[in-house]
């Protein structure tokens, strides 16, 4: 079964995989609450070493989530690719004790300290989103969030979305054929543009009829507003112990930051 990040399901032929899908095996109620505690925790830690536990930590995570280690760094350095521009202008922007200087403008030693835990602090919190949701299949995030009380109408939006993503990707491929197949090609153009507004205003009134469809056939087979949840979960052991162990390395890196004076 496809996950939040498209990779499959590890097998578990061999300890060593077991070991590497410990976390999927957990109650996604557990890995949902894991992963907010996780991530207030690290936005609240200044402390570079205690960061650096806290990277390590979700590298566990991300192991025993079984997720492809290779792949998974390289979605999360797609992401630093947004910061990194953040993180290279800092130095300039803080005032303090010069370390360096580039083209006569002076990097501080404080500025190099705050990206180092801006960047510390954004990766840590990705990787534990990445191992503890991202491993996760789209449905069960759902019933995950139902049962964690949250809004129906936010719990419907994601099931239906994930549902419809790939319905309206569908519908976009055979628009795009049926294009090419009358001989447009994409050209920096004013007939390319308005051709593409074309494209997106015909994909949003397909879509619109097709939710109208849609929302007429749950009507005729009985829905109220509220889809059922078929689902059995369960808080076993396994979650307990999981908590537990989590709770004992939060708190260890939280012992951490206070030892270092810079708790938020």
């Amino acid at each position: 079964m496809e996950t939040l990040l498209g990779s499959e399901s590890p097998p578990k032929s061999s300890f060593l995989s077991a070991v590497r899908g410990v976390v999927r095996g957990l109650d996604p109620r557990g890995r949902l609450l894991g992963a907010l505690f996780c991530a207030l925790v690290i936005v609240g830690l200044e402390s570079p070493v205690a960061l650096s536990l806290a990277l390590i930590l979700a590298l566990c995570l991300l192991i025993g989530a079984g997720l492809p280690i290779g792949r998974t760094l390289k979605r999360m350095a797609m992401m630093d690719g947004f910061i990194v521009a953040m993180l290279v202008l800092i130095p300039f922007t803080i005032p303090g004790d010069a370390a360096f200087s580039l083209f006569g403008w002076p990097a501080s030693w404080q500025g190099l300290d705050r990206a180092l835990v801006i960047g510390l602090r954004a990766n840590g919190v990705i990787l534990c989103l990445m191992a503890l949701v991202g491993s996760m299949e789209p449905t069960t995030l759902g019933h995950g969030l139902a049962r964690l009380g949250l809004p129906d109408t936010l719990v419907h939006l994601l099931l239906l979305s994930v549902r419809y993503i790939d319905v309206i990707n569908a519908e976009y491929g055979r628009l795009r054929r049926a294009m090419k197949t009358r001989g447009f090609r994409l050209a920096n153009s004013r007939h390319t543009y308005r051709t593409l507004g074309y494209l997106i205003g015909m994909l949003l009134v397909r879509a619109l009829d097709r939710s109208e469809r849609i929302a007429r056939a749950m009507t005729c087979r009985g829905f109220t507003g509220r889809l059922p949840l078929l689902d059995t979960l369960a808080w076993s052991w396994r979650d307990g112990l999981f908590a537990l162990l989590l709770i004992a390395a939060l708190g260890g890196i939280v012992v951490v930051e206070i030892g270092h004076g810079r708790l938020a």
